[in-house]
């Protein structure tokens, strides 16, 4: 394991972005990981699978660049679920904790779900934007308080 200089040519045949310095498996696995435990826990989790150190700010900084886009579907929209929460996110020792919000829509038919992060009105465009039934039923199911 280590530095390995490639040429350009062979940076586009591998799919390794200018100035990247992981490669995209790589990449993928610090996406994954950091999709399941924090930054921290990915970081050193990470080095312990691949033995190569990628730090918690790197994995971050990855993640954030990422430009996830929702799912659409032409199909009609009948029922879906709508849940949300907070999150608390570490501050600084001797610093009150932050908590942020999140909400997640499931259209349950469809198998889709989309979900935001400090930003509601990203579900809400989102749901909009599907072919709704004229009649939709918010189904209540796990974390579902119903209405």
């Amino acid at each position: 394991m280590g530095e390995l200089p490639i040429t350009s040519k062979q940076a586009i045949e591998l799919e390794v972005a200018p100035g990247t310095q992981l490669s995209p498996y790589l990449e993928t696995c610090c996406l994954r990981v950091s999709a399941n435990v924090s930054y921290e826990s990915a970081a050193s989790d990470i080095e312990y699978f691949t033995g190569i150190k990628v730090s918690h700010s790197s994995q971050q900084r990855l993640v954030h660049r990422q430009n996830f886009e929702l799912p659409t579907h032409e199909q009609t929209v009948e029922e879906l679920s709508v849940d949300g929460g907070n999150i608390r996110v570490r501050t600084p020792q001797g610093e009150i904790c932050s908590w942020l919000g999140y909400k997640a829509v499931s259209l349950h038919h469809l198998g889709m779900v989309g979900t935001s992060f400090q930003d509601n009105q990203v579900v809400i465009d989102w749901v909009n934007e599907q072919p709704l039934a004229s009649t939709l039923t918010e189904k209540e199911g796990r974390g579902s308080r119903g209405s």
